[in-house]
């Protein structure tokens, strides 16, 4: 946010999203061969090495992006102060949360695809990998459109393009499968649609969000990214109540997540936006 905004900073967002979606490719698939062939102690192994390395990049690579003369203190009361000026911000909340009933959404399936995908459609551990990393593919595939399609359209109506073809196809799957429709065919297909429409949600809300903090943009990033993975937590700790092993809890699940997207999309890109200044961080 110090350095880019608008269409820019939604091309530098798409290409985020292809470095950050690169693990829910390769992670099944990794973690798969690293069991197979070291048991599973080893993956906490693996996870530690990442942190560690993640921890030397830190202090050794990562620079200050503002220049020294526009660096403003920080102390704990102007973190508080910026803190009650964002959750105050209707438009802010609003942006925040529809990426985070989209993430919540993914989350939703992370945390019971597994179960549905080897014990109920029978896949082996290696294929459910496999399977898992195609909506990945569609999420991170259509991502990368984000930045063409603002500077065509604008970052706005991306957001509602995408959050009403984001909750058609779910309420569509939900459907299907609540016909009796117990297919893993047609479900893998919608949610292949459905991830992908998603994958121009999240950048687009996140560039919008902190379009107008650029003066407490540290903050803004902490606070959303609070609110992404707050959400997503509690959408799995629901879903988990309701699981009984078949896909349909785990797909009205989703779908709620992603009315909901639709919902708060109707109630915050509808309105009118006043700009009111933020306070320094």
């Amino acid at each position: 946010r110090d350095l880019h905004t608008g269409t820019d900073a939604a091309k530098l967002m798409s290409l985020l999203m292809l470095v950050f979606s690169v693990s829910p490719i390769l992670a099944p698939l990794t973690g798969s061969v690293i069991i197979e062939n070291f048991g599973w102690r080893a993956v906490f192994w693996t996870v530690t090495g990442g942190a560690v390395l993640a921890t030397i990049l830190l202090a050794t690579s990562l620079k200050e992006t503002q220049p020294v003369e526009a660096r403003a203190g920080s102390s704990f009361g102007t973190a508080l102060s910026a803190y009650r000026f964002l959750m105050g911000d209707r438009n802010f909340l609003g942006l925040a949360s529809i990426g985070g009933f989209g993430i919540a959404s993914f989350f939703v399936y992370l945390s019971s695809s597994s179960f549905i995908l080897i014990d109920h459609y029978g896949l082996s551990p290696s294929v459910y990998s496999v399977f898992f990393s195609i909506n990945a593919v569609a999420f991170i595939g259509m991502s990368q459109l984000t930045g063409v399609l603002s500077e065509r359209f604008g970052l706005r109506p991306v957001v509602r393009l995408a959050v009403v073809g984001y909750a058609t196809t779910m309420v569509v799957l939900f459907a299907v499968m609540a016909s009796g429709v117990d297919r893993l065919d047609v479900m893998a297909a919608l949610l292949f649609v459905g991830y992908g429409f998603l994958g121009l949600v999240i950048p687009t809300t996140s560039v919008l969000a902190m379009e107008e903090h650029g003066a407490i943009a540290g903050t803004a990033s902490a606070l959303m990214g609070t609110l992404h993975f707050a959400i997503g937590a509690v959408a799995m700790g629901i879903a988990g109540v309701f699981f009984d092993g078949t896909p349909l809890p785990m797909v009205a699940g989703i779908t709620l997540c992603a009315v909901i997207s639709f919902t708060l999309a109707k109630l915050t890109l509808g309105r009118g936006r006043e700009v009111v200044e933020a306070p320094a961080e």
